[in-house]
């Protein structure tokens, strides 16, 4: 058990920053059934507001993702001033080209050139909300593939989906990026047209220093590596975010650090040893459904496990573990990470919380602080999210 963390520990859990993601305030969850919550947004303006509540209690998550055009507003200026009133700001901005028929067999891979313009396009719209959001990031998930051999003629995707790529980040502005995030499979299960790290970064390379990749920690096979691909990407200089959440099958999308949190904890090892925390280039995010659970809540749930094992990754020895295996000792080497891992640090980020104004347990002070029980007693009808929506 560590009580107390040393300065430099301290410095680097100050900066420390999570965006969240709007569509995890309202109605999402699983393929098969979205259960409705009360107190669910009925607007953006309302998710945002939710989303304040988590950084009030925390102190991580200064920031909110919005998706377009889930989030749609008739004023972005007044969207931006109504975040920053509730102590956030507005984030990452993410694309949506999965929701809409003309996209049933592909969008910036279409063969048709008006579907495959018309995705450009919205892009290119989302690109315009940037402008008006200050917003940095541009991140683009594509569920575009194919389900049997033989389908579509597969090199002919990849070219297009250059060609498309190529136009929106031609539009995008000297201090914007284009985030490119992968997954292995769904909804095609024959081939997706970017499955992986390495499609992501071959893509992005070809595009330029603006364009980076997005580490979904839930899109990869069982057995994956999800720390290697890390060290890579920090290696090549292309890791633009991360989407954090936690898998036990697939796509679950559940609390981060759920189901494995030594994966997280070995994930924010490479993290730390590759320069990649509070790092500006490596945007921290979550995104997640919380389709059985208390939407605020299971955000602060998750923040809160994103800083834990961030703690326990900075207690790492690293001269001890350079030692170690520079010797080649095994057994030593796998000792230090494993110390690290296991040490609670609960206590002692529960008093430097309270160092910082913060609330030592703040699950338990959004709980009493009432916010929950206005907002169910305020909001009927609320779906805002996405899926369905």
């Amino acid at each position: 058990m560590v009580t107390t963390f040393t300065p430099d520990i301290e410095a680097s859990l100050a900066q420390q920053s999570i965006e969240l993601p709007s569509w995890a305030f309202g109605n999402s969850g699983t393929r098969f059934k979205v259960f409705a919550t009360p107190g669910t947004p009925r607007d953006p303006y309302e998710k945002i507001a939710d989303a304040g509540q988590v950084h009030k209690h925390t102190g991580l998550a200064p920031s909110v993702a919005l998706h377009i055009p889930w989030d749609l507003v008739d004023s972005f200026a007044d969207l931006r001033k109504h975040a920053e009133d509730h102590g956030v700001r507005l984030g990452t901005i993410n694309s949506n080209t999965f929701q809409d028929d003309d996209y049933k067999f592909g969008a910036l891979t279409h063969e048709d050139d008006r579907i495959r313009r018309k995705a450009v396009d919205h892009h290119l719209a989302c690109i315009d909300v940037m402008d008006a959001t200050g917003s940095r990031d541009l991140k683009i998930w594509l569920a575009e593939g194919s389900n049997y051999p033989g389908q579509n003629d597969l090199r002919a995707r990849q070219d297009r989906l250059a060609d498309s790529l190529r136009t929106i980040y031609d539009r995008l502005g000297d201090d914007q990026r284009l985030v490119l995030e992968y997954k292995f499979f769904e909804p095609a299960f024959y081939h997706t047209d970017v499955p992986d790290w390495g499609t992501s970064y071959v893509q992005v390379a070809a595009l330029g220093d603006k364009a980076m990749v997005c580490l979904d920690t839930g899109h990869h096979a069982p057995g994956t590596n999800i720390e290697f691909i890390v060290m890579q990407l920090l290696r090549l200089g292309k890791l633009g975010s991360f989407d954090f959440n936690s898998r036990f099958y697939a796509d679950d999308d559940l609390i981060v650090g759920a189901a494995d949190p030594f994966q997280l904890f070995r994930i924010l090892d490479q993290v730390i040893r590759g320069g990649g925390l509070n790092n500006p280039d490596v945007a921290f995010m979550l995104d997640q459904c919380h389709n059985l659970e208390a939407k605020i809540p299971g955000q602060i749930r998750s923040v809160l496990n994103v800083q834990e094992m961030t703690a326990r990754a900075l207690l790492v020895d690293r001269p001890a573990l350079a030692a170690a295996q520079s010797a080649n000792d095994v057994l030593g080497a796998n000792a230090v990470l494993m110390d690290a891992f296991y040490t609670d640090v609960r206590p002692a980020l529960a008093a430097w919380r309270e160092s910082r104004g913060l609330p030592a347990d703040p699950m338990a002070a959004y709980a009493a602080s009432g916010y929950q029980q206005q907002i169910e007693a305020d909001r009927v009808g609320g779906t805002q999210a996405g899926w369905g929506a």
